[in-house]
């Protein structure tokens, strides 16, 4: 049985070991942020719907983020042509889909996701990218404990 490689890393959660095999490689970085390529998913807590997307790069920045269909079974992402082929699909069923979290400071009534820009990553080849959904009927500050679904 092989072992899997580990490292170390700094994070907004305190220092955290991660496999080699867990890093994402978002060949455009993400928006606002073209300069960071490789990210890991952290788990926040235990049972918390939110992950961490860390950058490895940058141990102060990390991005909130969930699975939106925790919050809405329908949500649909469209993927163009050049998106596909820059995650190098080949299936559906390698897809992953998360959106950015934004929790106000003592506000979490106030919580929203951004349905509007999702970020997609092939599992299997651990490539990612931010996918905005151009003239999509979902909003950027979706608040899933308020708003009603799109």
């Amino acid at each position: 049985m092989a072992k899997k490689i580990k490292r170390s890393i700094a994070t907004r959660l305190g220092q955290r070991d991660i496999a080699e095999d867990s890093i994402l490689y978002f060949p455009h970085g993400l928006i606002g942020i073209e300069d960071k390529r490789e990210f890991v998913l952290l788990q926040v807590g235990e049972n918390s719907p939110f992950l961490l997307l860390q950058c490895l790069g940058d141990a102060d920045l990390g991005l909130l983020v969930a699975d939106p269909y925790s919050f809405l079974e329908d949500y649909s992402v469209k993927l163009d042509t050049a998106q596909k082929r820059i995650l190098r699909l080949s299936n559906i069923r390698q897809i992953a889909v998360i959106v950015t979290v934004t929790i106000p400071q003592g506000q979490p009534e106030e919580t929203t996701l951004n349905l509007a820009g999702p970020i997609v990553i092939n599992t299997e080849a651990r490539i990612g990218l931010q996918a905005p959904q151009i003239d999509s009927k979902y909003p950027a500050h979706f608040r899933p404990l308020l708003d009603k679904k799109p």
